[in-house]
């Protein structure tokens, strides 16, 4: 596992650490526009995605969006997007990161329900593409080119 990780460090990817939840969720920090928040690393999710509750906590503008949104038990869901933000996983960026806003409060009542503390939000297949992302999961790593 050191080749691969001094490989990926010869190839400029970024190496985020994250941690495994109760839920066996994969739990990782990130910043938007320079604010920290909490979400889950999710590669079945299109989009990355944070709830109405966290738009102020970000300081979004959110726009409304013909988009209904689907997942985790839940379907046909209202959204909102804001546009040109900063995203920033670890030391890897993205400074015209487009976030979908939508509810996310059965995510965080399930979690709940296991005693796990909530998130802001989802890291979803949009970031993990963009970064072209490897995931060691043996040593709760994130790689992000």
């Amino acid at each position: 596992m050191e080749n691969l990780q001094k490989l990926l460090k010869k190839e400029k990817y970024q190496k985020i650490k994250f941690k495994i939840t109760k839920t066996q969720h994969l739990a990782i920090k990130a910043k938007i526009n320079g604010i920290s928040g909490s979400f889950i690393l999710d590669t079945g999710a299109s989009n990355s995605c944070i709830g109405f509750e966290s738009i102020e906590h970000f300081e979004l503008q959110a726009k409304q969006s013909k988009t209904k949104a689907s997942g985790a038990g839940a379907t046909g869901m209202e959204t909102q997007i804001s546009s040109h933000n900063k995203l920033q996983v670890g030391s890897w960026k993205n400074k015209d990161f487009s976030i979908v806003i939508f509810d996310l409060s059965h995510v965080n009542e399930a979690l709940a329900s296991y005693k796990t503390k909530p998130v802001h939000g989802i890291i979803g297949a949009d970031v993990l593409l963009e970064g072209k992302a490897i995931i060691d999961y043996y040593n709760h790593y994130l790689y992000l080119k």
